[in-house]
């Protein structure tokens, strides 16, 4: 495991790599700049911002800005000093005069007195409690949802269990939010139509977003519940006079699943880094919307920052799926 955990971090180091190289020289075959405005910015203003922020420099000069020196020895005088404190996504001080250092963002070219460190460590935690409590509504309501249809195939409960299901699916945050800011927050008055602070503000975007996740949850766990429950060994465990419970909980419920968790990778990071759409709907400070208007202003840290956070966050999140096939499955191993 430990072998298998080393590559994977060599992977996500190669994975970021490419990430960070595809991002810079995308963003940058875009039609405009971080200075470019409606009224239209004179000649001069606008090759003096570029010649401040090394815009008018080659791309590749550009990108290298931006990766740093990867070790870099250390020395005492005060340029060392104030350049260990420069916005690097990685600075690792290391024994024997060096230092590991990459991505330096800098300040955001929206926003000049915050470095984009600044801007994610603000906006992050907000995400992140959003999209836990959204990931909690999906499992909860998507596992037992997907495991009571599979258990009454055919019965009202299956029907009205994949009905609830493909409605999920098919209806998008931008209606289902405002949906529930009607009933429960105009109609009934028992929850906040917006805002940010309290345990109440939690309950109507985590449930618009993590509505559209418990569906999915929802129909792979009846599909592999239903696959699993006519193989040969829960046969067998029945035979022996188990309890239903015990058989549907210890032997099938666990191997079934394994698909569940394999697409958990990619919806917690999804959850993780939030949606635009439900934190303008619910007025909530999260990244995404930090994150959209980055791009609409074409604020090229900023973007560079984002992207990387969801890359990292998407990798992370796919190794813990991987780990936690061996703990489903005895039989997977990665040696």
């Amino acid at each position: 495991m430990g072998r298998f955990i080393a590559r994977r971090f060599l992977w996500m180091t190669l994975v970021l790599f490419l990430v960070s190289l595809v991002t810079f020289f995308l963003m940058r075959s875009v039609p405009g700049g971080p200075f470019s405005r409606e009224k239209e910015v004179p000649p001069q203003i606008l090759e003096a911002l570029n010649a401040k922020y090394n815009l008018d420099a080659p791309l590749v000069q550009q990108y290298t800005d931006y990766v740093g020196d990867v070790v870099v020895p250390r020395v005492t005088d005060s340029t060392w000093r104030r350049t260990i404190n420069e916005d690097y996504l990685l600075n690792i001080p290391l024994p024997g005069g060096y230092a590991l250092r990459w991505m330096n963002f800098g300040p955001s070219f929206r926003d000049r007195n915050r470095t984009v460190s600044a801007i994610i460590a603000f906006h992050l935690p907000v995400t992140m409690q959003l999209g836990l409590a959204a990931l909690m509504v999906a499992l909860v309501v998507g596992i037992p949802a997907g495991t009571i249809s599979a258990l009454r195939r055919n019965t009202i409960y299956d029907y009205a269990g994949m009905s609830i299901a493909i409605v999920g699916v098919s209806v998008s945050t931008i209606t289902s939010g405002p949906l529930l800011q009607y009933i429960f927050g105009v109609n009934l008055g028992i929850l906040p139509l917006s805002g940010w602070g309290t345990w109440q503000h939690f309950i109507l975007p985590a449930i618009a977003l993590g509505f559209t996740e418990s569906a999915i949850i929802a129909r792979l766990t009846r599909a592999s519940l239903l696959q699993v429950l006519h193989e040969d060994y829960v046969r067998t465990a029945r035979a022996k006079g188990l309890r239903e419970r015990h058989v549907v909980i210890v032997h099938t419920l666990k191997n079934a699943l394994i698909p569940v968790i394999t697409v958990l990778g990619p919806i917690t990071a999804f959850l993780l880094t939030g949606s635009f759409v439900v934190e303008r709907i619910f007025g909530v400070p999260g990244i995404g919307e930090a994150f959209v208007t980055s791009i609409s202003d074409r604020d090229y840290p900023l973007i560079m920052g984002m992207t990387l956070l969801f890359a990292f966050l998407l990798v992370v999140s796919n190794t813990v799926v991987d780990i936690a096939y061996a703990w489903l499955d005895p039989r997977i191993r990665f040696d």
